[in-house]
């Protein structure tokens, strides 16, 4: 007699994180239905319905695909789950803001689906390949290099700064966020930066922008008022990281966003430290 498969066996992702990581665990065949703003893996566009955006769904849709577990993040996702919910659906939302939090939720996913082994290799894998960028950056330090002031801004208009697994990861990559205090604030209302003028007094010797799939625009900022005399715009040390690589809450940041952050930093430091 065969053995019923156990697990969610129709998932709707409804942010890209959950989706790069089930077909990272070979689990791909489970997902029905995926974000709209999904671009990691790539062939994830091509071969699954896209049935919602970050703050709207597509819930007929979505029902019509008889999921048995959906997948959301963020209290920005709570209305879409809600009438899921009262639709009779599984909600599962996550709300991770920190590296483990990360860690924990991609370990829960992957228990939900039968690969808590997998995803425990992964996770020890991924501990020791952050642990070997903060050992190049201590190297660094005791050679005398000095760690650059960093600025990540995740939108322009207005100013919005301090994720927390961002400003985690920046840490690790050998730079000091230069809002740090932000990095308490869950809800990106709250770490809204008012003024811009706050930022020219921080002098970061970095800027990195992440404009939520917007394209960064370094003149833009070069020619924001007052910026001119800030390290970062006089040293063109303005850099962009794809939102898709960085604010997913996800194995991307984990991986291609911290190597990205890991590689500005350190380039700068053996310019300017």
């Amino acid at each position: 007699m065969n053995t019923p498969a156990l697990g969610p066996q129709r998932i709707v992702c409804l942010t890209e994180e959950t989706t790069e990581w089930l077909y990272l665990l070979g689990q791909e065949h489970r997902i029905v239905g995926i974000s709209g703003y999904t671009v990691r893996p790539r062939r994830a566009r091509e071969e699954k319905p896209k049935v919602s955006a970050f703050l709207s769904a597509k819930i007929d849709k979505i029902l019509d695909l008889k999921p048995d577990c959906v997948f959301g993040f963020s209290d920005l996702q709570a209305d879409i789950a809600a009438l899921l919910i009262r639709a009779g659906v599984q909600v599962t939302v996550f709300n991770q803001r920190s590296v483990e939090e990360i860690l924990s939720m991609l370990y829960q996913v992957a228990a939900m689906v039968g690969c808590a082994e997998e995803a425990q290799r992964w996770i020890e894998a991924t501990r020791v390949r952050l642990g070997c960028i903060r050992d190049a950056v201590t190297a660094l330090q005791a050679s005398g290099k000095r760690r650059p002031r960093v600025f990540f801004e995740e939108w322009d208009e207005p100013h919005i700064s301090g994720i927390r697994w961002v400003s985690e990861l920046l840490g690790i990559a050998g730079g000091d966020d230069v809002f740090p205090e932000l990095s308490l604030m869950p809800l990106g209302k709250d770490r809204i930066i008012g003024d811009g003028l706050q930022i020219v007094q921080r002098n970061p010797d970095i800027v990195i922008g992440s404009w939520c799939g917007k394209k960064f625009r370094p003149e833009k900022v070069a020619a924001r008022e007052g910026w001119q005399d800030v390290n970062a715009v006089k040293n063109g040390q303005l850099f962009e990281i794809k939102s898709a690589d960085i604010l997913q809450p996800g194995p991307a940041a984990l991986t291609d966003g911290v190597d990205q952050m890991h590689r500005i930093v350190v380039d700068w430091m053996h310019r300017h430290g």
